[in-house]
């Protein structure tokens, strides 16, 4: 395996970003940043062994302050909604701030974990290569309690996966609801709609959502419905299905 920094770019604040790329043996790269650390590209060959990157993004890191897709971000303290924007944890109540839908707190923000510069470090392990990025996170980041010490990583496997490891530890009870927010086109991310790109997703059942995409808590059965996706099927087949769910969050957003 081997590994390469570069420079990412620099912000407007003067912080000057790193790219690093991590490489296997079969010719597979990852890249990622210390801006979030956030996935940029993944560069995998296609039956005729041509490369091409299947991970959206951007190529200036400044752009990735200013935009609400969450682009290959690391999402935390928590990834998706929290209803009224307020949680409780042994007995006490924190509010958040509102940053969705008027009422309600999306990713923790608008204070993002991918805002901000996290310190890496380059690894060999039996699995292949992993670049681990790390940040504190004090007590009241975000209105969360706790001093928090966040790592996540990454790892470029021999067997061309990619492997993503979560580790928070913490002085107080607290959330930890880890994501990453990548976005792929596995035909590469200049190819246009995935709606005919084939899937398989081994769920029996999907959290339904309310109007405002909070999820309630009910786990339902996708047999029948447009969200089943235990035998391979295009995308696009049922996303436009008259079916509550899709109508709601306007097509796929939901947790299988």
């Amino acid at each position: 395996m081997a590994f390469s920094k570069e420079t990412f770019g620099t912000l407007e604040n003067g912080a000057v970003i790193t790219k690093y790329t991590l490489t296997n043996k079969h010719g597979l790269k990852a890249s990622f940043t210390d801006l979030g650390g956030i996935w940029l590209e993944m560069w995998v060959p296609d039956k005729h062994g041509t490369l091409a990157d299947v991970v959206l993004g951007y190529d200036e890191p400044e752009k990735y302050l200013h935009q609400d897709a969450h682009f290959g971000e690391i999402v935390g303290r928590n990834a998706n909604r929290i209803s009224n924007a307020t949680c409780t944890i042994d007995g006490i109540t924190y509010a958040l701030v509102i940053n969705d839908n008027g009422i309600n707190n999306l990713h923790s923000g608008p204070d993002f974990l991918r805002d901000r510069i996290w310190d890496a470090e380059i690894s060999e392990t039996e699995a292949g290569t992993k670049i681990t990025f790390s940040l504190f996170s004090p007590d009241g980041d975000q209105n969360y309690p706790g001093n928090a010490d966040i790592r996540v990583s990454y790892t470029l496997t021999e067997d061309d996966a990619v492997r993503i490891d979560y580790h928070m530890t913490c002085d107080e009870d607290t959330i930890a609801n880890f994501t990453n927010h990548a976005y792929f086109n596995l035909r590469g991310h200049k190819s246009g709609t995935i709606e005919d790109q084939q899937v398989w997703i081994d769920a029996d059942t999907f959290t339904i959502t309310d109007a405002e995409s909070i999820p309630t808590g009910e786990l339902v059965p996708v047999a029948g419905t447009p969200m089943d996706f235990t035998t391979m099927k295009e995308i696009g087949r049922d996303i436009d299905s008259d079916y509550e769910p899709l109508n709601q969050a306007k097509g796929y957003d939901h947790n299988w």
